[in-house]
C-alpha cells in the first residue's frame, strides 16, 4: 500500500528519526510517501541525511521529499505528523525568565502556567496557517496527529478553528504505565490500566494485574519505591490527597497547580535534581540548549553510528505510528488520545479536549464512554480547561484581555502574582514575543508604550529557586554518552523545536 506522511517541524532529530523507524517497522509500509518540512534548510538537511541513510540500510527505496516549503511537503498528504516550536529557543527562554522576575518558577513552561500560556499563543496562530494549507493542499480525509504543546489547546484550537480532524498525541500515559508496574514488581504488559483526564493531568482511574485491583495499595508502593520515592514527591502528595496518580512527571506537574512551587524556600523540598524532569528550574530549556548545540557539533558522529533497525522489537511506543497501523491495515490499537470531549468524560465540558483511552482499526478511531471522573481530580482538571479555553479564544482572536485573564486564572500564576503584576508580566511577554506574535499588533504597541511610560512594578533579577548552569560543548565532550542521553532527553517525546527554529 501506498500513501504520504508529511512531518511538518522535521528538523527535530530524535523524534523525526523515531517516528520514522516506527512508521517503516510496518511491513505493508516499505512503499509510502515521505516528506518533511522545517523553515531551517540547515537542520533539514542534517535530518534528511541521517533518516534517508537509515532507510538505504534497511533496504528501502523510499526517497524523502524534503523541503523548507510546507506546502510542498503537504500535497496529497494523507496524514500529517506535526511537531512545531513557534520562536524556537529564543522565544523559549522569554517564556521561563520573564516570569522569574515576578517569582514564578517553571520547569518546563509549555502546557500550562506563564510559558505555557505564550507558547500556545505562538503555536496557535502558526497551527491555524498550517491548516489552512491542509486544507488546501493534502488529501480530502487528511488526519493531524498533532505531537506539539500545549497539546490540549493546539489540539482545541486546529479542531474548533482548523477545520482539520485533528487527534493530540502525547506519551506521559506510557510512562506512568511503567512506573506503576514498576513500583508494584511487575512488568508493563501484565498491568491494565484506564486513565483518563486532560493532557498532562491525566489520572490512572483503573490499574490493575490479573484482576486484582492495585489503586489502593499505589500510594504505599510508591512511598516505597527506593527512587520514586526521592524523585516523585509532588505526585506522591497528589495522590495522598487526590487518591489517584496522575501522568505527568513531577517537574511538569508542579508546575500546574498552586501548591508546590509558589514559596522559593519550599521549592527544594518538592523537586529533586537528579534529572532536570524532577522538578529543576528551566530545565527543559537547559537541555534543548545542551541538545541543540551539542547535536550542531555532534553530527558527523551520528552518522558514523549504526543505522536504527526498522523491525517489530525495535518500535518505540509514541502512539503515531499505530494509529496509522490500524487505519490502513485493519489490526486493532489501544491507545491514550486527545480528542474533542463530546460527553467521554461526563463531569468535564464538551467542548474541552480531554485524553482518554481509544481504539483504532480500518474504521476509524472510536474513543468509549469513561463517565465521571472522581470529583477531586476532575476538579483539578476542570481548572485547567478554563485555562486552556481563555487561551485558545485569546490566541485566535487576538484578544489580550482575555489573555491576561487566562493568567490570572493560571494555578500557579494566581498563587504568586496579584493583578497588577499580571498585566505587567503579559505587558513584557507580549513586547518580548512580538516577532510570533502577528495577531497582536495593536496590543503590543499599546503594551510597549506602558511599558515606556515607566512607574513599573519592581521586578529582580532571580534564577529561580534550582536552576543549573548550561554545559558547553567542551563540558560535554567529557561524557559523550551522556551528551547523547541528554539530546534524546532534549525531545521528550513531545515538545520539538519547531516551526521558527528546528532543535536538532
Amino acid at each position: 500500500m501506498s500513501f504520504k506522511v508529511a512531518f511538518i517541524g522535521a528538523g527535530s532529530i530524535g523524534f523525526t528519526r523515531g517516528i520514522l523507524r516506527d512508521l517503516l517497522s510496518v511491513p505493508e509500509f516499505n512503499n509510502i510517501e515521505v516528506a518533511f518540512t522545517d523553515i531551517s534548510q540547515h537542520n533539514l538537511d542534517m535530518v534528511t541525511e541521517l533518516c534517508q541513510r537509515d532507510i538505504r540500510e534497511n533496504g528501502l527505496s523510499i526517497q524523502i521529499q524534503s523541503s523548507t516549503d510546507r506546502k510542498v511537503a503537504l500535497k496529497d498528504a494523507k496524514y500529517v505528523i506535526c511537531t512545531i516550536r513557534v520562536g524556537g529557543l529564543e522565544a523559549f527562554a522569554t517564556d521561563v525568565d520573564i516570569p522569574l522576575k515576578y517569582g514564578v518558577d517553571q520547569c518546563v513552561g509549555d502546557t500550562l502556567c506563564a510559558g505555557g500560556i505564550m507558547y500556545g499563543q505562538r503555536g496557535i496562530a502558526e497551527m491555524l496557517e498550517i491548516c489552512k494549507d491542509i486544507r488546501e493542499l493534502s488529501a480530502p480525509d487528511v488526519l493531524l496527529l498533532n505531537y506539539s504543546n500545549p497539546m490540549a489547546m493546539m489540539t482545541w484550537a486546529c479542531n474548533k478553528y482548523g477545520g482539520v480532524r485533528t487527534v493530540g498525541l502525547c506519551h506521559g500515559v506510557q510512562n506512568g504505565h511503567h512506573q506503576i508496574a514498576e513500583a508494584y514488581g511487575l512488568e508493563k504488559q501484565d498491568v491494565d490500566i484506564v486513565c483518563a483526564g486532560i493532557n498532562h493531568q491525566t489520572w490512572y482511574i483503573q490499574a490493575s494485574h490479573k484482576g486484582k485491583d492495585l489503586t489502593a495499595g499505589l500510594l504505599e508502593a510508591f512511598e516505597q519505591h527506593p527512587e520514586f520515592s526521592r524523585t516523585e514527591k509532588v505526585r506522591i502528595d497528589m495522590l495522598r490527597r487526590f487518591g489517584y496518580y496522575s501522568t505527568e512527571s513531577n517537574g511538569h506537574l508542579s508546575e500546574y497547580v498552586p501548591w508546590y512551587r509558589k514559596r522559593p524556600n519550599e521549592i527544594l523540598d518538592w523537586i529533586d535534581l537528579g534529572n532536570w524532569i524532577n522538578g529543576e528550574t528551566g530545565g527543559y530549556l537547559r537541555v534543548c540548549t545542551e541538545g541543540r548545540n551539542w547535536f550542531e557539533t555532534d553530527f558527523p558522529n551520528w552518522m558514523k553510528e549504526e543505522p536504527l533497525e526498522y523491525k517489530a522489537e525495535s518500535r518505540g511506543e509514541e502512539h503515531g505510528s499505530y494509529i496509522i497501523e490500524g487505519l490502513e491495515t485493519g489490526r486493532v490499537y489501544r491507545g491514550h488520545f486527545n480528542v474533542i470531549n463530546h460527553g467521554v468524560i461526563s463531569n468535564l465540558p464538551d467542548d474541552a479536549i480531554i485524553e482518554a483511552p481509544g481504539y483504532v482499526d480500518r474504521n476509524g478511531i472510536s474513543m468509549p464512554h469513561v463517565g465521571e471522573l472522581p470529583l477531586g481530580p476532575a476538579a483539578v482538571c476542570n481548572v485547567s480547561i478554563s485555562v486552556q479555553r481563555l487561551a485558545v479564544e485569546a490566541a485566535v482572536h487576538g484578544d489580550d484581555k482575555l489573555l491576561r485573564q487566562a493568567f490570572m486564572m493560571d494555578p500557579l500564576v494566581g498563587a504568586v502574582c496579584n493583578p497588577k503584576e499580571i498585566w505587567q508580566m503579559v505587558d513584557e511577554m507580549l513586547v518580548a514575543q512580538e516577532a510570533w506574535l502577528p495577531q497582536y499588533g495593536a496590543a503590543i504597541a499599546e503594551a510597549r508604550q506602558r511599558l515606556a511610560a515607566g512607574d513599573l512594578i519592581p521586578t529582580r533579577p532571580y534564577e529561580g529557586a534550582a536552576r543549573l548552569k548550561v554545559k558547553t560543548v567542551e563540558e560535554m565532550q567529557l561524557d559523550r554518552d551522556a551528551a547523547n542521553k541528554n539530546a534524546g532527553q532534549s525531545d521528550k517525546g513531545k515538545d520539538r523545536e519547531k516551526v521558527q527554529n528546528s532543535k536538532a
